[in-house]
């Protein structure tokens, strides 16, 4: 039996934010993840991509664009969305869940427990892609 999730990449100035498991969690204990959940019955993965952000960061997201990303478990059919754009400032709103918020850039990645480890490649590419080019205002 496979599950279906909606997972969403947050991304702002190059950097990434990841919630960190608890370790008491179920599934994927004590990693790193994207944020992001199972999508319910009757809702798109959009719908549950930018529920999950409500529920689990705050945050209202104004852009989904779907991303390609690859999962290490067979088990789970992931629908992958990048955010650049939200309203509101994202803070851990499910303590139970997570027990922090982080922001990390590429060079970050590799020394986090993620959940998939297949993250790493896909996430420190997209960063890549999404940062600001050398030489511009951002570094100024």
């Amino acid at each position: 039996m496979t599950e279906t999730i909606a997972i969403v990449a947050l991304i702002e100035d190059g950097r990434l934010m990841l919630g960190h498991r608890r370790p008491a969690r179920r599934w994927y204990p004590d990693c790193w993840d994207l944020f992001g959940g199972h999508v319910e019955p009757g809702e798109s993965p959009e719908q549950a991509a930018r529920r999950e952000c409500r529920e689990e960061i705050g945050v209202e997201v104004l852009d989904l664009h779907p991303i390609e990303a690859t999962l290490d478990d067979p088990a789970i059919v992931a629908h992958a969305f990048l955010a650049r754009r939200w309203v509101g400032e994202p803070v851990n709103a499910e303590p139970d869940e997570h027990d922090a918020v982080s922001w990390f850039t590429a060079a970050e990645l590799p020394r986090l427990r993620l959940a998939q480890p297949s993250y790493l490649q896909w996430l420190a590419g997209l960063l890549e892609r999404e940062s600001p080019p050398k030489g511009t205002w951002a570094e100024q």
